[in-house]
């Protein structure tokens, strides 16, 4: 004869997902582990943890929240400190009457309502929600690290001056208790979660900024307002990581750290620069498989797609990528020799740094540090016996020579260039000083592009636009035009941003016999867009229209990214 249920057994049963036995398994293997009764009933599948909460809830008589859209006012969040705040995942959504509205994730804990009264010296009232949402709002409203800094807080070693040298010893020390190691492992890691590819440690007059750069926008990192104290502390921490000189504050640095974050190899590329208020740190993430996309995959029309496919076969001449800093150039090139990439081909690779582990392709670090320039590592591939050869990008007119003789002596070369649009890349190899035939005869392609956001599919919606403002803009209205203008919202999967990941758009310019004559004759970039697109381009702006039309992304993005005359 089985024993009678417990309370909590009957609390459980009552919540009509699972009979009494399950109920006790469930409470039997909270105990032993530790885990709350919510994450042992989601683990064990018996319920999701909204279908739960929900339930329990009702079977308690407590209110159920969603904390997506909750604003909380300070004099709230001060009713409970960081420590309690993330030791028990609850978080102060009201004060009303004398009494604490807290809303908790695991109100079966017997010790939490105890814990809470003596923390806020008041009533408490709880309301349950999601873990995620308690957890995203403490993030919000209390600061990524906060509960690490609360600990710094009461540790009298921390108390570093701005204008003084913390000795690599000091640091040692404090990593014995591990706070300021945690605090930027936990900076790092949460970056690395929400897709980042830069973290910006900037000084000010009064607070230490933090920004995350995620899909190519900078959005500012919410942290405790006291951070600024522990500053030189924070920033002596990553040099510590990256091999750097901690007492040289003067000049600016470079260093590298590799981590592994889940699993997953971080490269992070490390540059400190002296300003006004300090130091400030800029951390570029590289993720070898993040970063590695087939060309099905970049987000090319199949006119395009067919079109680049022709170019890279070639059996030699130039094909360059131009495009602003982080607008995908190296993800498009490994998207290329990928393709391209077989037993009956030699590869090799100049880069700097090298983003991408490839198989089967010989790739070279450059380091002009101990000599080893793009130029001279171009020039020693050409007694290797490539077939295929890749420079990080043409950055002087040694280098531009260099790869011109590889391409008329039988390679297929890829590099990239920083220009505004396809046509422009002739203008800039001529003012380098190349000679405009060596130019024409030797590029066979060119591919300028840019990155825009993508809509988030969980929130976009359709959006009603002026037609003045379209036909303004460009904008195609006719019958060709099918699809459907999207506007960005905004969600919990999104970040409150409207976008998620992101797409490229492109402009290939395809060098024939007319394309040639007007290089030779040193004509202007314009005139030679113009000449390209009559024989079929589409300009970086149509295949972002085309994109906006797809629902790919917006109106706006486009606009951004594009200039007008494109």
């Amino acid at each position: 004869m089985s024993a009678p249920p417990t309370h909590l057994e009957s609390l459980l049963a009552k919540t009509g997902l699972f009979g009494e036995e399950e109920a006790r398994a469930v409470l039997e293997a909270s105990r032993a582990d530790g885990a709350s009764v919510t994450e042992q009933v989601v683990h064990r599948g018996l319920a999701s943890e909204d279908a739960f909460l929900q339930a329990l809830a009702a079977a308690l008589g407590l209110p159920y929240v969603r904390l997506e859209n909750v604003e909380l006012e300070p004099h709230v969040l001060e009713r409970l400190s960081t420590k309690v705040v993330f030791q028990y995942n609850v978080i102060p959504i009201a004060f009303e009457n004398g009494t604490l509205v807290v809303a908790a994730n695991d109100p079966l804990n017997t010790d939490l309502a105890d814990a809470l009264r003596l923390a806020a010296g008041a009533r408490v009232k709880l309301t349950l929600s999601p873990g995620a949402d308690i957890a995203q709002a403490a993030k919000k409203f209390y600061g990524v690290g906060a509960e690490t800094l609360d600990r710094m807080m009461q540790d009298d070693r921390f108390e570093v001056n701005q204008s003084e040298t913390l000795a690599k010893a000091d640091l040692n020390e404090l990593d014995q208790e591990a706070s300021i190691v945690k605090f930027v492992n936990q900076i790092i890691y949460e970056a690395c979660r929400q897709g980042a590819t830069d973290i910006h440690f900037e000084p000010m007059e009064n607070r230490l900024r933090i920004r995350y750069r995620v899909d190519g926008a900078l959005y500012q990192t919410p942290v405790p307002a006291q951070l600024a104290r522990f500053q030189a502390a924070i920033i002596s921490r990553i040099k510590v990581m990256a091999n750097l000189d901690i007492a040289e504050k003067r000049l600016p640095m470079d260093g590298r750290i590799g981590l592994r974050v889940e699993g997953e190899d971080v490269d992070i590329r490390v540059s400190t620069m002296p300003t006004v208020y300090g130091e400030s740190v800029s951390l570029r993430l590289l993720r070898g498989k993040a970063g590695f996309v087939e060309l099905s995959r970049l987000g090319m029309s199949p006119h395009d797609s067919e079109l680049i496919r022709k170019i890279i076969r070639r059996p030699n001449g130039i094909v360059l990528v131009t495009g602003p800093t982080g607008s995908g150039k190296s993800t498009s090139l490994y998207a290329y020799l990928h393709e391209i990439n077989t037993i009956d081909v030699r590869i090799m690779t100049a880069e700097d740094p090298i983003e991408y582990e490839m198989a089967g392709v010989n790739q070279v670090l450059v380091r002009p540090d101990i000599g080893l320039t793009f130029a001279k590592t171009l020039r020693s591939f050409l007694r290797q016996d490539p077939d295929i050869i890749m420079v990080g990008e043409i950055r002087d007119l040694e280098t531009a020579e260099i790869a011109i003789q590889a391409s008329l002596t039988g390679h297929l070369v890829f590099s990239t260039l920083h220009t505004n649009d396809a046509a422009g890349s002739f203008t800039r190899l001529l003012d380098m000083g190349v000679e405009p035939f060596l130019v024409a005869s030797a590029v066979e392609g060119i591919v300028a592009q840019r990155l825009v956001r993508r809509l988030c599919p969980a929130c976009c919606r359709p959006a009603r636009r002026d037609a003045a403002f379209l036909g303004e803009i460009g904008f195609p209205t006719g019958p060709e035009a099918t699809g459907e203008i999207q506007e960005a919202v905004g969600c919990e999967q999104c970040l409150k941003t409207g976008f998620r990941g992101r797409s490229g758009i492109f402009e290939i310019l395809a060098v024939n016999e007319s394309i040639e004559a007007l290089v030779v004759a040193r004509s202007a970039s314009n005139d030679i867009r113009q000449q390209a697109a009559r024989q079929g381009m589409r300009t970086l702006r149509d295949d972002g229209w085309r994109k906006v039309l797809d629902g790919v992304t917006t109106i706006e993005e486009v606009l951004r990214v594009t200039e007008e005359n494109d």
